[in-house]
């Protein structure tokens, strides 16, 4: 199963046992100081980024909306009207998409009023209605929709022609902080505008706004169900403790009740997949006859759909039980491992909850560069123009289109009908103004190295930590009062600069894979197929080259954490051992790994299932305390719960399992026991095997050469004589 011995050296030799080591060494000094200077001398440039931003930037321009006269919803003096009503939205849509136009603040060419809320209903004002006055038609009735300080006693005619107040309502919905028509509006007979510029207008209109039910509701239902998605994110984290609790206790029948747990699960969806899918084929429900629609939730009434799962569900409980008959000896020899880890957990419960503090370090990350760019991209003032819609009307010839005007001064005596001053672009005149380009790349260089540090920083720690459980004879008493703060400040203190190192390649790749992403973007139109083959094949290359990267890393950083040697030394060291060991490292490390993701599965895939029936109301009898709030897409947020634990098991569910799973190789053997540590080589001791006696005796007694003995555990049990054990690095993932 193993890889024949490295006889001739290309990849190094084993390090010679030495009796007296004892962990991570305490004699070590600061390494790749040149490049901890500079990630501090860009992390300080960083910090200066965000102040200019801060003093310039106004990002009030983005999250509230701005009416007409340039005053903002929601806050000031319209605190208590915080949505935006356009009077003609159909106006939005010459020439942009009217939720683009919302996002980017850029403003419609017709009359906008701060409302406290969206119209309700249809209304579209009478001819017997044009005689009478604002205050009987609009504020009488309860549409306080009209701009500001219009005099109620003012000819409703007279009003609408000076577009003082809308010439018509649709019921809308708020949205983005904007009034928006409902999606199942209908073409009414509006005056001054024809049946043909309403189907123009409606149907692009439309087309936006379906398109934008999704995203909205899905919001929506985020918004009411956000304290049951939390409550089910702390029942995953019970039972993810839960879990280490048992495997400690009883690994072996645990992780058989997984494996069985994970079949029975999949068999069950198979088997409920093939009965919607009989069901809907005999009343001949397909695809066909549904067509494209964004309304997800009709897909479950198609036999395609259940067949498509059908088969997805049927392909994985093959390939499960492919691996289960092939690896049983490996998934023995995991099972031992996942016991003993539990142990070195046992020991060091701290380390279950350290990635916290790493996930509390990512957010910082990504807030402060989320806030940095949005004050960059409001650092230029709102600059406004005069409009009208028909500049070739009588009065209008005086007035300076496109000439720049303050929203906020006392309109001119124009006589131009419909002028207004509307908002045009943010300035770009200043130092700060024309550099936001360039402030903004400088921006995500910081996001991802500081994010790339982080994670290091992590991996390292937690390695540090486990080292010292690994090394420790007699645990727990050789095992450090505070081992995961030592590894901690060890790390900071001496290796900054290493872990700067290392995360600043990554982050050069991750940019040159944004680049080219951004370049395919740009060119995927005018692309023939040798050059989109050609682009698909550079994107391919990064991508592996990435992975690479991280998985070299992560074993270099551990190398940093035991011998203190800098980035590359460590790199190399840990290529070298990788190579060395390439064939077991895969196998057993992978089989770990599905051992763990069999736990991930069925606890995730429980809260899944749970937060399935309950959002979609078939959990009944619980009272009105545990009422399940009624949501658009129910499937949304039982996806986020389960998105939620799959995705954020970097600080639930991972930070348990990974932690747990990091210390697998850091073991310290029993004799008899299992005699192969999973995961990538990258701790090493080697002891001669038992004709050489001359170095065998550098062991003091019976007992210490058991534990030596026990320490450089045999990668394959039919060897006679200890080889190199190895070292399982950390597989903290988080997404950015």
């Amino acid at each position: 199963m193993g890889r024949k011995p490295d006889k001739d050296g290309a990849y190094g030799k084993p390090a010679k046992y030495d009796p007296s080591f004892r962990g991570p060494i305490k004699n070590r000094g600061c390494t790749d100081v040149i490049c901890c200077v500079l990630f501090l001398l860009f992390i300080l440039g960083y910090i200066v980024v965000g102040i200019v931003a801060w003093v310039y930037g106004d990002p009030r321009q983005v999250l509230y909306p701005r009416n007409s006269t340039g005053a903002y919803c929601g806050i000031g003096q319209n605190k208590e009207k915080p949505y935006l009503l356009y009077f003609n939205i159909f106006n939005c849509i010459l020439g942009t998409n009217i939720i683009t136009a919302a996002t980017n603040g850029l403003q419609c060419p017709t009359p906008q009023v701060c409302v406290a809320s969206c119209p309700g209903a249809l209304w579209v004002p009478q001819e017997s209605q044009y005689s009478q006055t604002v205050g009987e038609v609009f504020y009488s009735e309860n549409r306080n929709f009209c701009r500001p300080g219009v005099p109620g006693d003012l000819p409703v005619l007279q009003s609408l022609e000076q577009e003082l107040c809308p010439r018509f309502l649709l019921p809308s919905s708020p949205a983005l902080g904007r009034c928006f028509p409902w999606s199942n509006v209908t073409s009414p007979e509006l005056p001054g505008i024809s049946n043909t510029s309403i189907s123009q207008g409606i149907s692009g209109v439309l087309d936006a706004l379906n398109a934008r039910d999704i995203s909205v509701k899905i919001f929506e239902d985020f918004a009411q169900s956000w304290y049951w998605i939390l409550v089910a994110l702390g029942v995953a984290l019970l039972l993810s403790l839960l879990f280490i609790l048992l495997l400690r206790l009883v690994a072996g029948p645990l992780v058989l009740l997984l494996i069985l747990g994970v079949l029975a699960v999949l068999a069950y969806g198979i088997y409920h997949c093939w009965k919607e899918y009989r069901v809907l084929r005999d009343q001949g429900a397909s695809i066909s006859q549904l067509g494209f629609t964004t309304n997800l939730s009709a897909y479950q009434s198609v036999q395609e759909t259940w067949l498509a799962a059908l088969i997805l569900l049927a392909v994985l409980e093959g390939i499960l039980l492919l691996m289960l008959i092939f690896l049983r000896q490996r998934i023995r020899i995991a099972i031992a491992l996942l016991k003993e880890a539990s142990k070195a957990v046992g020991q060091m419960l701290s380390t279950m909850f350290f990635p916290l503090l790493t996930f509390v370090l990512l957010l910082i990350c990504i807030a402060y560069w989320a806030m940095t760019a949005l004050y960059l991209a409001t650092s230029g003032q709102p600059q406004y123009v005069y409009w009208a819609p028909n500049a070739s009307l009588p009065g209008c010839e005086e007035v300076p289109m496109n000439a720049s005007c303050d929203p906020m001064a006392p309109s001119r005596n124009y006589s131009c009908p419909g002028l207004m001053c509307v908002f045009q672009s943010y300035s770009s005149t200043g130092l700060v103004q024309r550099s936001i380009f360039n402030l903004q790349i400088y921006g995500v260089l910081g996001l991802f190295w500081t994010v790339n540090w982080v994670l290091a920083l992590g991996q390292c720690v937690l390695a540090g930590a486990f080292a010292s459980f690994y090394w420790a004879f007699h645990k727990p008493r050789d095992i450090p009062t505070f081992p995961l703060a030592s590894a901690f400040i060890r790390t900071l203190r001496y290796h900054t600069g290493s872990l700067a190192f290392g995360a600043l390649i990554l982050t050069l790749v991750q940019l040159a894979r944004i680049v080219l992403e951004y370049i395919d973007h740009k060119l995927r139109g005018a692309q023939n197929p040798v050059a989109r083959c050609i682009m698909c094949c550079f994107k391919c290359c990064l991508w592996c080259l990435e992975k690479f990267i991280k998985f070299l890393n992560r074993n270099a950083y551990i190398m940093i954490a035991i011998y203190g040697k800098n980035f590359c030394v460590s790199a190399k060291n840990a290529f070298m051992l990788l190579m060395r060991n390439i064939i077991r490292v895969v196998v057993l490390d992978k089989v770990t790994d599905l051992l763990l993701f069999f736990g991930k599965l069925l606890v995730v895939g429980g809260v899944g299932v749970l937060a399935f029936f309950f959002f979609s109301g078939r959990i009944q009898g619980l009272g009105k305390d545990f009422e399940n709030p009624h949501l658009n897409y129910y499937w949304a947020a039982h996806h986020d719960l389960h998105r939620g634990g799959l995705r954020h098991r970097q600080w639930l569910l991972q930070c348990f399992w990974h932690v747990r799973g990091h210390p697998l190789p850091l073991l310290l053997g029993r004799p008899g026991a299992e005699r192969r540590l999973p995961g990538p080589a990258l701790l090493h001791v080697q002891i001669p095997s038992e004709d050489s006696g001359q170095e065998k005796r550098g062991a003091s007694g019976g007992q210490k050469e058991e534990e030596v003995r026990a320490l450089a555990l045999t990668q394959d049990c039919t060897r006679p004589y200890p080889r190199p054990a190895t070292l399982r690095l950390t597989d903290l993932y988080f997404v950015v």
